[in-house]
């Protein structure tokens, strides 16, 4: 009898323990999929406003030369800036080991040569990823009683260097390139969205 009635509690603890997996795998995948929606919208939205300063997040150069990314990214910020609707524009990005130039200079250059006062640039090059970037941002803006963005960057990136400037302290609207968003930087962008909402941005830059 006893016997029995062990296998019986057994065989109940195994249907409340599967229960409870599968109530916790749902709930990821329902967590998961809601990020992907929300990355996604961020991608097809354009929220540019009148604001402090525009921001250009810094991608690849190539001996001082922007590479295809950025360019679009500073062509586009170039636009926002001649519409009014910043009064300064902020290039960002550090270098790779052994470049001359940093991604911040390179776009620097690439504004001045195209008619932007150099009292109207801002150059931040401290910063190894988006993180890093946009807090090194914060930290020459805000003294300066500058906290109102428009971030450049790529439409995929968009719910992510949001999330990201309010982390840091920034009032931002994204006004992204124009493009489309592969599957692959979808589910990428998901994934750190995903684990940056549960730990913070600062950490998981802290992990790369």
């Amino acid at each position: 009898m006893w016997k029995h009635l062990f296998v019986a509690e057994e065989r109940s603890r195994g249907r409340r323990w599967r229960r409870w997996v599968a109530a916790a795998l749902l709930l990821a995948v329902g967590y998961g999929v809601l990020n992907i929606g929300l990355v996604w919208r961020a991608s097809t939205a354009d929220d540019a406003r009148p604001s402090d300063a525009i921001v250009v997040l810094g991608a690849a150069q190539y001996d001082g030369r922007p590479s295809p990314v950025l360019q679009a990214r500073l062509d586009h910020a170039l636009s926002l800036y001649e519409s009014g609707l910043a009064d300064v524009v902020v290039t960002t990005g550090s270098n790779q080991e052994g470049d001359r130039f940093t991604e911040g200079y390179a776009g620097f250059e690439y504004l001045l040569l195209r008619g932007v006062p150099e009292e109207d640039l801002l150059v931040v090059v401290d910063g190894t990823d988006t993180y890093e970037e946009l807090a090194a941002t914060a930290n020459q803006l805000l003294p300066r009683g500058l906290d109102s963005v428009i971030l450049v960057s790529d439409p995929y990136h968009a719910r992510r260097v949001d999330e990201i400037a309010d982390e840091v302290g920034l009032d931002a609207a994204v006004s992204p390139t124009d493009g489309s968003v592969s599957l692959r930087n979808l589910v990428r962008e998901s994934g750190a969205v995903s684990i940056a909402r549960v730990i913070s941005y600062r950490r998981l830059s802290a992990w790369r």
